[in-house]
Parts: structure tokens; C-alpha cells; sequence
């Protein structure tokens, strides 16, 4: 029988998602939607004591954004219920009693200073392996060395841990999607924590339970959890639940510009690019973590972006809708390596997705930048200047420094310009054009364009003795879309007046 794919995306909320996070749950969502299956979210909150106000709804908000739609999960509910591990504590204590009672877990009653102790001694005795393991928990304080009745006593009166019981002398392989056959020594592994003494399990046994009791048919997740593995694997063992154990994958890690390194905030705030989704604000200190929200990209570009960070569709098609995504994708064409994080490159996704909004759209998130500039100017205006300048720009914010000169006349003049492009007679020339313009009955286009390509030939000037010289004295410098478009949009009184005040003040500079 085949069986249904089912995938969680299961974070802890303690702080805001990293943008390696959301491309852990975006492989997630596209695996699910490419096999007809379920995405899950679940919020692994074992971990009390590292719990961040804010950080579930920053989660939950992050993937909205990010057009990544919730299956089951905290507010969208589900048969496998409930889906924040706070609310599912009382299920973990069973679990735990019943691996002690097959004889594959254990109570540990040693204290901090105990384990301390432990290492500080394998340390002296140059041992590699500074663990509670198979080897040194035959020297330790736990139901393994002790009685039954000093156990049950102790049970009674000090705090306890509950331990897996690795196996000795056994070589641990598991089959991973993208690395291929994993092996790991029992002997080098340690034999972890799965119930805490405050009553709640650690994250690998509420993370194994969970996915079994929910059903989930693989496990995709960061490259980071790759050791604990073989520990899953054999809590799936010690269960009895290897019939029903899911595939797993690893993600490579999203690693710095440079290729050293995992991405971190700090290689953000040093190279000026944020590193989460959304912007996040600390409710401690105040410190605000930019957002690429906030940051104006458009959420199908960091979407785009992220999802070729460690995979490809195996084509040099760069640019994918969320569909191309879902039916190109396969986990068997992930990478093993470190995906590099590009943050130019990001601007250049964010360009491509820009051209395609329509001058409608983006008018209407340029009007809020405009209007805190104290600027009022109909739509139907500013749809016509972003048409002209969107080619030019990789955000909505860039839209000003693009087109300033559709909305004020220049006050002043970019003094490099002026000395390479304005001559002795560069005046009189502009004079006698500005004479050709002011014959025109109808200012458009095609007829600015005409009329002062019958003037060149007329006087026999060169395109560029009067064509910088004219942008000049209508944009203050040598940027900007074609002259006869920005002459077209100003308008005949406009272009007019500005050529006039061009050529008076550029004579006094």
C-alpha cells in the first residue's frame, strides 16, 4: 500500500524565524503539494525556559506571508490534535514508562555536580568520548547501577531524568534521502535526556512520539539535526514502530556570502541584508531585526530566491511561479553541499518579479512614499512615471530616486555634468530648440521626437550636443528614462519652463 504523504514543519518558538527555517518549511510545503499530501504545522515548545512572547504568531505570520498554506495546524486544527506540544504533555509521560518497562530507557538521578564531575575525569584520562554513554553509565547514579528498592526510593524524594538506554557495540544505518547511507557507532553516541525533571520531554522524544502519533510519512529538516538520527532511529526500534518510520531528509545549510560559515543575523547587519521574513522587534531590548517584508521584497521573489538555495529543477530556468516550484520539485535533487546565500542576488530576483507587477499595483505602494513626502499627484500620473522607471529599480523604494525629477523641477544641477556636457553655445542651441518645441500644437511622443530630430539635421548638431544638455535642464542630471518620455510626461509648459530655467541658471554655476 502506498503510503499518504504527510510532512511537518515543527519550530520552536524562540524567536523569530530564520530565513533557513522558512526554507525548510517552503521544501516541506512543495514536497507535500507535489505528492498530493498534508503540511503540518507543529510548535515544539518542550523548551519553557527559551519560550519568546510573540514568537508563535511571528512563525504563523512568516509562512502566511509567504504564500505557504497550513494543512493542520494550531488554527487550522486537525484529527491529530492538538498541535503545540505545551498542550499535548500528558501523552509523553506514557511513552516515556513504557520505554523504561522494555527495558530501553532509564531513571538517572545524578545531580549537576555528578555530571561534572563524570567529564572532568574522562578529560584526565585523555578519554574522546566525554558522555553518558553505554560505558560511563555503569558508574553513574541511575536504576541501572542501583537497586530497585534505592531506586523507588529516590523516585520518591529527589528530581530525575529519564535516559535512552543506547545499545552497546552496535553500528547504527539509516538510509537519508539526500545523503545517502548514514552510519554512527552507538558506542560514540551519548545516551540522551527524554524526560526532563520539570515533567516535560526533551525535544526528541516529543519530536518522535508526535510524528508518529500524527502520522507523518518523512522528516525534512536542517542538516543541523543530522546527529540526532541515529537516536530516532532507535527510539523508532525501541517502540516497535519500524514498519511505520518515516523517510528522512537533511537540508545542506544556508551558509554565508563568503561560503564560511553558517548564515547568521550578524553577517546581516555587517553586509546590510536581514536574515528573517518579517521584521522583528526584541521585547526585551527594543532592537529591531529587519524583514524582507519590510525590506520591499515582493514575497513570490524571496520565495523564488530561497528555494534555489541547495536545489535546482535541473533546467537554467532561474525564474518559477509557486506551481512551477511544486511540479518541478524532488528531494532527490537537493544538494548535499552548503547553498551560499547571495544577498545581490536576492535584489536581482526581487527586480525580475518587480517588472512583472502591474504599473497599477505598484502605484499604488509608491503613493504612500510620495504622500510622506508631502507630495500630492493624481494616479493616473504616477502610473505613467512608474511605467517609465520600473525597469530601472530592484524595490517600490527605489522609485523615488528614479523619478523625482516627474514630481519637482531642479533647483540645482549636478556640477559634473555641467562641465562635461554643457559648452560655450550649449544656450543658444537649447534657445533655438526651445523655439522648435514651442511650435508643437500637440506634445506627444512621436511628435518630440520628430521635431527635434528635424532640428538636428536642420543645424546639423550632434545627438549628444543637444540631448544631455536637454535632459539636464529638465532632471538637474544625467539620469532618467529617454528625453522625449520625460519631456512627453512633464508636458509642453513644463518642459518649456524647465529648459528656460536650465539655461539662466546653469549660466551662473
Amino acid at each position: 500500500m502506498v503510503r499518504k504523504v504527510r510532512v511537518r514543519f515543527a519550530p520552536s518558538p524562540t524567536g523569530p524565524l530564520h530565513m533557513g527555517g522558512v526554507r525548510t518549511a517552503l521544501f516541506n510545503y512543495l514536497f507535500a503539494k507535489r505528492n498530493n499530501g498534508k503540511f503540518i504545522l507543529r510548535i515544539e515548545d518542550t523548551d519553557q525556559t527559551r519560550y519568546v512572547q510573540g514568537a508563535e504568531d511571528y512563525i504563523i505570520e512568516s509562512l502566511k506571508w509567504c504564500g505557504i498554506e497550513i494543512d493542520e495546524g494550531i488554527e487550522e486544527g486537525g484529527a491529530y490534535g492538538p498541535y503545540r506540544q505545551s498542550d499535548r504533555k500528558e501523552i509523553y509521560s506514557e511513552f516515556a514508562e513504557r520505554l523504561i518497562e522494555s527495558g530501553n530507557a532509564y531513571y538517572a538521578f545524578d545531580t549537576p555536580e555528578e555530571l561534572e564531575a563524570m567529564r572532568e575525569r574522562l578529560k584526565e584520562e585523555k578519554n574522546s568520548v566525554q558522555q553518558y554513554n553505554p560505558l560511563t553509565r555503569k558508574g553513574m547514579r541511575n536504576s541501572l547501577t542501583l537497586s530497585e528498592e534505592e531506586t523507588n526510593k529516590l523516585l520518591k524524594e529527589i528530581p530525575y531524568v529519564v535516559r535512552f538506554k543506547m545499545p552497546e557495540d552496535e553500528e547504527i544505518i539509516v538510509e537519508d534521502i539526500i545523503r545517502g547511507t548514514v552510519k554512527m557507532h552507538a558506542n560514540q553516541l551519548d545516551d540522551k535526556v527524554l524526560f526532563k525533571s520539570d515533567g516535560m520531554p526533551t525535544y526528541h522524544l516529543a519530536n518522535v512520539v508526535d510524528d508518529h502519533l500524527m502520522k507523518i510519512s518523512h522528516v525534512i529538516r536542517g542538516e543541523e539535526w543530522l546527529p540526532s538520527l541515529p537516536l530516532h532511529v532507535m527510539l523508532y526500534k525501541a517502540f516497535g514502530w519500524e514498519e511505520t518510520q518515516p523517510e528522512f531528509a537533511h537540508l545542506p545549510l544556508l551558509l554565508k556570502p563568503s561560503g564560511k560559515g553558517k548564515l547568521s543575523k550578524r553577517d546581516g547587519d555587517a553586509l546590510g541584508f536581514p536574515v528573517f521574513p518579517l521584521e522583528w522587534v526584541d521585547s526585551k531590548t527594543g532592537e529591531i531585526s529587519r524583514g524582507y517584508r519590510e525590506d520591499g521584497y515582493f514575497p513570490e521573489a524571496f520565495v523564488n530566491m530561497l528555494a534555489l538555495l541547495g536545489w535546482n529543477p535541473g533546467t537554467e530556468e532561474e525564474i518559477l511561479s509557486f506551481r512551477d516550484l511544486v511540479s518541478s520539485f524532488d528531494l532527490k535533487k537537493v544538494h548535499k553541499a552548503g547553498a551560499k546565500f547571495d544577498h545581490e542576488k536576492a535584489k536581482w530576483f526581487n527586480h525580475k518579479y518587480l517588472k512583472t507587477q502591474s504599473d497599477e499595483k505598484l502605484t499604488r505602494q509608491y503613493q504612500n512614499d510620495l504622500k510622506e513626502r508631502g507630495i500630492q499627484v493624481e494616479d493616473s500620473y504616477v502610473i505613467k512615471v512608474v511605467g517609465l522607471i520600473k525597469e530601472r529599480a530592484n524595490f517600490v523604494s527605489d522609485f523615488w530616486e528614479q523619478s523625482y525629477f516627474f514630481f519637482q523641477a531642479p533647483t540645482e544641477y549636478d556640477p559634473k555634468v555641467v562641465k562635461k556636457r554643457w559648452k560655450e553655445n550649449t544656450p543658444e542651441i537649447l534657445q533655438e530648440l526651445k523655439i522648435k518645441l514651442e511650435e508643437l500644437e500637440t506634445f506627444n511622443y512621436h511628435d518630440i521626437e520628430k521635431a527635434v530630430q528635424d532640428f538636428l539635421e536642420g543645424k546639423e548638431f550632434g545627438m549628444g550636443q543637444v540631448m544631455n544638455p536637454f535632459r539636464l535642464t529638465l532632471v538637474g542630471a544625467g539620469i532618467g528614462p529617454g528625453v522625449m518620455e520625460v519631456a512627453e510626461l512633464l508636458g509642453k509648459e513644463e518642459t518649456l519652463k524647465r529648459l528656460q530655467a536650465g539655461i539662466d541658471n546653469i549660466q551662473r554655476q
